[in-house]
């Protein structure tokens, strides 16, 4: 006996298929993403064993290495003074929005940090999009590839938005589509 099927079921079952394949997808990329850091990993303590191996067995630093340590302190040094001068900037922002002075809803940092983190092989082309209820970062790329007739991935998202935790998005909030060239 077949029972009648209800369009409604069948889109049901449609938009929990396309999550799944959303969800399929995110994992084979983690994955692949897994793999290759493992593999450098594996290139990484291949190298630092061979120079174990061929180090000289004398604990003393050589001159260079004093120079090259000085100059990392200094680095970090000068890394400290430039988060305390943003943390005091912060502060400041934070005083004038405490104060009624500013509406801003993002703090200075967090405006400095998307345009300062973005790398710089991504495409020119990028559009704002607001995470709407129901949808995944796998939904997005996907919706976004059909509009505009190009592959756009969960990893080249991931990519232009390094802040962003999939597993964490909130509805409302922004991130960043980029949009290769066709």
């Amino acid at each position: 006996m077949v029972l009648p099927v209800r369009a409604q079921d069948v889109a049901s079952l449609e938009e929990r298929m396309k999550r799944l394949t959303g969800y399929v997808q995110d994992l084979q990329e983690a994955n692949a993403s897994q793999k290759k850091q493992i593999e450098e990993l594996v290139r990484e303590v291949q190298s630092l064993r061979e120079q174990v191996q061929s180090a000289p067995k004398t604990p003393a630093a050589s001159p260079d290495d004093l120079r090259e340590l000085a100059k990392k302190i200094q680095d970090v040094d000068e890394k400290r003074k430039a988060d305390n001068e943003l943390i005091a900037r912060e502060i400041k922002a934070l005083a004038k929005i405490a104060a009624g002075g500013s509406r801003s809803t993002q703090s200075p940092r967090a405006n400095a940090n998307r345009t300062e983190a973005l790398p710089t092989d991504l495409p020119k082309e990028a559009i704002e999009h607001t995470v709407a209820e129901g949808e995944f970062l796998s939904t997005i790329a996907a919706a976004y590839s059909k509009e505009k007739g190009v592959k756009i991935t969960t990893a080249l998202i991931l990519k232009a938005n390094p802040t962003l935790k999939p597993e964490k998005m909130k509805i409302g909030q922004k991130i960043l589509i980029p949009i290769p060239e066709k």
